[in-house]
């Protein structure tokens, strides 16, 4: 008996049947929100690029976003790493959600990643992420790409112990924000590919994000995710820019030009401009 749709098919949309995927954009401030939005995000990301891959943003900061976000479209927020305290993620996620306007909705989805855990019980950390989380909070499970630059367990080491553990969503992602796009040639698209038919033969969803470029998403959407998440590419000025609405238009617009056949990659496939 089908269950029916569930909380996080509202809010986390799956890849469509026409190959088509969503656009998270990670945003700093009320005005990025507002750029992000215009722009046609499918979810608006809570960031501080400043603090790292995965940095936390302020909770008033988060709460002021949110506001702006209202209930347009889902909003997520990142928490730092795993190694820096599960229980310090915590209390930030519940101080935000204190600060939050009661007409705002509440985080769909909290990630932090798993740099320099490898040599640790980092299932653990994991383990303990997701059980500490307010109910109604997705956690997002971290592969990081070059989790040897990360000191992070490998990705098909994190997808197997997420899955165990319950976790409903992957996110791919890079630790080095100064390396070549997560999608760089035809070798890297496979692999990619490869972790991401792993994560749906497990029954989670799969975010791909990690240095992106205009020229660089059909090839990342082509890899089979359900949705691809950006900053650099939507701001004018890079990752510490400023997001622009234009910018998020066009990369919106490539969410939905690669083909449907995830087993595919296709790394050469390039969007007609993308490089303009």
């Amino acid at each position: 008996m089908n269950a029916g749709p569930t909380i996080l098919d509202e809010q986390v949309p799956r890849r469509s049947a026409d190959g088509r995927c969503g656009l998270l954009v990670s945003v700093r401030d009320e005005s990025e929100a507002r750029e992000a939005l215009a722009g046609g995000a499918t979810i608006v990301d809570v960031k501080e690029p400043g603090r790292g891959p995965l940095g936390a943003a302020a909770g008033d900061v988060t709460a002021r976003i949110a506001a702006v976000v209202g209930r347009r479209t889902p909003w997520t927020l990142a928490g730092g790493e795993l190694r820096d305290g599960v229980a310090a993620i915590h209390d930030h996620v519940g101080r935000t959600i204190a600060l939050l306007d009661a007409d705002c909705l509440p985080p769909a989805a909290a990630k932090a990643g798993l740099a320099g855990t490898a040599a640790g019980d980092w299932r653990s950390l994991l383990a303990a992420f997701k059980a500490g989380l307010p109910a109604g909070i997705e956690p997002v499970a971290v592969a990081y790409a070059d989790w040897d630059r990360a000191g992070s367990p490998p990705p098909e080491e994190v997808i197997a112990a997420a899955i165990a553990a319950g976790y409903r969503l992957l996110l791919a992602d890079t630790f080095d924000k100064s390396g070549p796009p997560v999608v760089c040639d035809t070798e890297s698209a496979r692999r990619v590919g490869g972790w991401i038919v792993r994560a749906r033969r497990g029954g989670m969803r799969a975010v791909l994000a990690g240095n992106l470029t205009l020229e660089a998403l059909p090839a990342a959407v082509a890899c089979g995710p359900d949705v691809v998440a950006v900053r650099s590419a939507a701001c004018v000025g890079g990752r510490s820019g400023t997001v622009c609405g234009k910018l998020v238009r066009r990369l919106d617009k490539l969410c939905g030009l690669a083909g449907a056949d995830p087993a595919a990659p296709a790394f050469d496939r390039q969007a007609p401009g993308a490089g303009t």
